[in-house]
């Protein structure tokens, strides 16, 4: 099984960002790959870039998707 990081771009209060934080902790311990949180708030940049848009799931640095966890794709692309 390959080993991939998995990143969620979230905001404090974010109701979105709860529901996809608890996705994305079910699906990746199934692959035994930690999920890491980074708050887009805290940087200038990441704010600029994904704004309302959030939540944000990137695999290896990539944007995955944006507002759901899309599980069948997600299962797909952590299976390659």
């Amino acid at each position: 099984m390959a080993t991939h990081e998995l990143t969620l771009l979230s905001r404090p209060g974010c109701h979105l960002c709860e529901v996809a934080r608890g996705d994305l902790d079910r699906i990746a311990a199934e692959f035994g790959i930690p999920v890491t949180e980074t708050n887009v708030d805290s940087d200038t940049e990441l704010r600029a870039e994904y704004g309302d848009r959030i939540p944000v799931i990137l695999i290896d640095g990539v944007e995955h998707g944006f507002w759901r966890v899309e599980e069948p794709r997600l299962r797909r692309a952590l299976s390659a």
